[in-house]
């Protein structure tokens, strides 16, 4: 009964079930392993756990049937090594081209439907040219015994029920999240049928306001009648007073589209009658009945175009390097930030590199493990095992047919998603989100999950010296502190075509005044020197507090570089808030150079003639009582509408005074990504404030507490000893960024032999780096010593080698593409699409990446 030749031989699937003369005397020793699905229980039958291998592969899938994980023919062994589990469910999906019958009857889609209910497709297929067949079985390690299922009349009930459930389980990522980024919008049951109004309703292209009162956001626009009413507080987060809904019960008419959210690939539409978003095929049709096309709208159309070089018969790139990732809805600031950052040699070394070593040390369940997960994605993208150009059988047929339909397939980073969103209040919802945000998320989690090992983010980290100075005294204070990314303003008042942006604002005013169609829009052109001018202007410091005074005073603050990154990231300051706060873009471009000199910005310190402030703390101001304060719960709740914490809501609006919702909205984007961020609210008067003393300033932890093993993490991570990490955040009340700037302040000698013993344990390859001089290529900045953080400090010149651009009016909206420069020519990564670029629209883009030129 055994099938001793190759592991994996298909002669012998049915041949060895029915030699078995009873199957459940086969299984016996393997029942008490054997489970069934419980409620919370996760099947993974749809990808494997270390690569994208799913029943569609060659090899189709082996889920475990006791743990539920999934495993392609590579790792099972693995598993099977770890674990001693034995019985798997092989699954494999047979996919071909549909044939048709002799009478010319399509055949249907789906044959073996039952088998797989639920799962999801690795790639998508026309369900008019394919048709896909299911087969699955039982396999038993080491001897690989295989037995065909159904088969219900020869199996032991217990695993008749077990490979039912795992048959019939839902995905895993809908049953872990079932309202999150995996949930699917469906489409209306009013889209096929809906009924337009010929009432004469033409929408001009701008100028909108509510037909019932003045709003001139979040306005929505009803496909029945053509009626513009603004919306509800909750349909994206912004406000409104809701005369869009009250027109629906007075009318029944249930569709509506956002109109500020059109652009060439489609819109955001509301079904009142079901209650939530929905799909519209036929948006186009009905955008048109009111005098819109949907194709040459004004919303941003010409931006998308050059952006992903629409229009342009692009060649199509396979192979390693050159894998896209496919869409799981929304995810494309995903998908762009991690193409960028395994095209970094660093991530590839970390991630692809120790690729065997981290699948060999990872936990029981890889799903939940992230240097597992990187790996994975990194290996997807660098392989070209999921990149492979057609066949020739393949493009002759397609020539014959005059037809090109052959796609990248991709990799889908479901796994990855879901751990890196799970907790965050944004990445784990359904809606686009900030690339440049998502980015610093993911460096925040290398930095985490490096502690004691090799840490790829190190290329980005730099230190900014800060000089600020009283300007009453005229002295100075110099602080230091750790960066990853430089952020540039965009001053329109420097765009070299402010009267052609002149006139068109008259015109585009008088043709909104007109209703007429506005003029062709004109995009601000902003030097990049202006924007590295403005970066460099010195600021004002409200509320400073002098020590030289002792009492607050006027300050002035300036940055400069204390030590260049291996790899620079600057992103260009696009975005505002508009007064529904959401994020609104500004039309312009910048000419960002291809390389770039950064020399003169470097930080020289103290200089002669200074003179430094007091080493003095701002004095203790004992609160009259110990009352609660008192918070504006309305500002509270609709932060808290918008789906952040209550409790960082609370501290919100407390830190920001009761000013109101959008000044503590700003503080929440600030403030989320610290550890503490969801605590509740604890105020320096609540605890022992300590001796007045630098060493325990205000709201100090008491000495005998500790602080967060994970905030202990973060900074040790950076190259910190742990005992001053401990000590800074004892001071600072465990605030990370306070605890930066205290550890920069307070130089650690007394305790140099501890930091050396604890650079030993943070940072194994410390010989890799000299200390010979600030100026050479990949050395710690001298002037850190062993209290300071790993920087890899060297020159300040710079070679662009890869942007991000964004396409639409919002971050919370619209479309991102990357172009990274590889083997001397730029490609486009466009969601699946990988293709060579013939125009980089360098000026439209959002984040630059550049790496150090050598000293040579």
């Amino acid at each position: 009964n055994k099938c001793r030749g190759s592991a994996f031989s298909t002669d012998c699937v049915s041949r060895n079930a029915k030699m078995a003369a009873d199957l459940g005397e086969l299984l016996v020793p393997y029942m008490p392993t054997i489970r069934v699905p419980r409620t919370g229980d996760r099947v993974f039958k749809s990808e494997c756990a270390f690569s994208f291998d799913s029943p569609e592969s060659e090899g189709g899938l082996y889920v475990c049937m006791n743990t539920f994980l999934g495993f392609g023919r590579e790792h099972v062994e693995r598993h099977y090594r770890k674990t001693g589990q034995s019985v798997y469910m092989h699954l494999k999906r047979h996919v071909k081209e549909k044939a048709t019958g002799a009478a010319g009857g399509a055949i249907p889609r789906r044959r073996n439907g039952k088998v797989f209910l639920d799962l999801e497709l690795n790639r998508d297929f026309n369900g008019e040219d394919y048709e896909y067949e299911d087969e699955a079985k039982l396999v038993i390690f080491p001897d690989h015994f295989e037995i065909a299922l159904p088969n219900i009349e020869e199996l032991p009930a217990l695993v008749t029920i077990a490979c039912d459930a795992v048959l019939n389980a839902p995905s895993a990522y809908k049953k872990q999240e079932p309202e999150s980024w995996e949930e699917e919008i469906q489409v209306s049951k009013h889209a096929r049928s809906l009924r337009q109004l010929d009432n004469g309703v033409r929408i001009p292209p701008s100028g909108w306001k509510c037909q019932k009162c003045e709003m001139r956001e979040n306005l929505w626009l009803n496909l029945t009648d053509g009626a513009v009413l603004c919306g509800k507080w909750f349909f994206d987060g912004s406000g409104g007073n809701g005369h869009a809904l009250e027109h629906y019960r007075e009318t029944n008419y249930p569709l509506a589209v956002k109109l500020d959210n059109i652009t060439p690939d489609g819109a955001d539409v509301y079904s009142f009658e079901e209650e939530e978003a929905v799909l519209d095929p036929h948006i186009s049709e009905h955008l048109s009945h009111f005098g819109i096309d949907i194709l040459h709208t004004q919303l941003s159309s010409l931006e998308w175009e050059v952006i992903q070089e629409s229009g342009m018969k692009l060649k199509a790139v396979y192979g390693s390097g050159y894998t896209g990732v496919r869409s799981l809805g929304n995810s494309c600031y995903l998908s762009t930030v991690m193409q960028v950052l395994f095209s970094i040699p660093d991530f590839q070394r970390m991630y692809v590199g120790n690729l065997q070593r981290i699948f060999d040390y990872s936990p029981l369940d890889p799903t939940q493990d992230f240097a597992t997960q990187m790996a994975k994605l990194g290996h997807g993208l660098l392989s070209g095992q999921y990149s492979k150009p057609p066949m020739k059988s393949e493009l002759i047929e397609q020539v014959m047919k005059e037809e090109y339909k052959h796609q990248q397939k991709g990799v889908s980073p479901r796994m990855l998603k879901a751990l890196v969103s799970r907790g965050h209040p944004e990445f784990s919802s359904n809606r686009q989100q900030d690339a440049h945000e998502f980015l610093l998320h993911m460096i925040n989690l290398v930095e985490r999950n490096s502690a004691g090992s090799e840490n790829p983010s190190d290329v980005f980290r730099f230190l900014v010296e800060e000089r600020t100075q009283c300007c009453q005294t005229r002295r100075v204070r110099y602080t230091q502190r750790v960066d990853y990314c430089i952020q540039l303003p965009a001053p329109i008042e420097a765009a070299t075509n402010r009267e052609e942006l002149l006139a068109y604002e008259v015109k585009r005013k008088e043709a909104e005044e007109n209703m007429r169609a506005p003029p062709e829009p004109v995009r601000a052109r902003i030097p990049f020197t202006a924007c590295l001018q403005a970066f460099t202007e010195p600021e004002n410091v409200p509320d400073f507090w002098s020590s030289a005074l002792q009492a607050k005073s006027a300050g002035v603050k300036t940055s400069r570089f204390a030590s260049f990154p291996e790899y620079l990231i600057v992103q260009i300051k696009k975005f505002t808030f508009g007064v529904d706060w959401v994020p609104k873009k500004l039309d312009l471009g910048i000419d960002v150079p291809d390389f770039l000199d950064l020399s003169r910005l470097r930080a020289t310190g103290l200089q002669a003639g200074e003179e430094e402030l007091p080493d003095l703390m701002p004095p203790i101001v004992l609160p009259e009582d110990t009352r609660a304060p008192e918070i504006d719960e309305a500002a509270v709740m609709q932060l808290a509408e918008m789906g952040f914490p209550l409790e960082a809501c609370r501290k919100a609006v407390y830190y920001t005074g009761n000013m109101g919702p959008e000044m503590a909205f700003n503080w929440i984007i600030a403030h989320m990504e610290e550890p503490d961020f969801a605590e509740p609210l604890t105020l320096p008067s609540m605890m022992d404030p300590g001796p007045s003393t630098s060493d325990n300033p205000e709201g100090a932890t008491p000495m005998g507490s500790s602080p967060p093993e994970e905030s202990i993490a973060i900074l040790t991570s950076m190259g910190f000893p742990r005992t001053h990490s401990i000590r800074a955040l004892k001071a600072t009340n465990n605030n990370l960024e306070r605890a930066l700037d205290w550890i920069f302040t307070h130089p650690e000698e007394e305790e140099e032999s501890d930091a050396l013993s604890d650079m030993a344990d943070t940072e194994p390859n410390d010989n890799a780096f000299s200390n010979a001089t600030s100026h050479s290529d990949s050395t710690l900045s001298p002037d850190r010593e062993t209290s300071g953080p790993r920087v890899k400090d060297g020159p300040g010149r710079y070679e662009l080698f890869a942007f991000i651009s964004h396409m639409g009016a919002s971050t919370m909206s619209g479309h991102y593409v990357c172009h990274i420069k590889k083997e001397g020519r730029w490609v486009i990564y466009n969601d699946h699409k990988v293709c060579l670029s013939e125009r980089p629209p360098k000026d439209l883009g959002y984040i630059y990446f550049y790496h150090r030129l050598s000293s040579s």
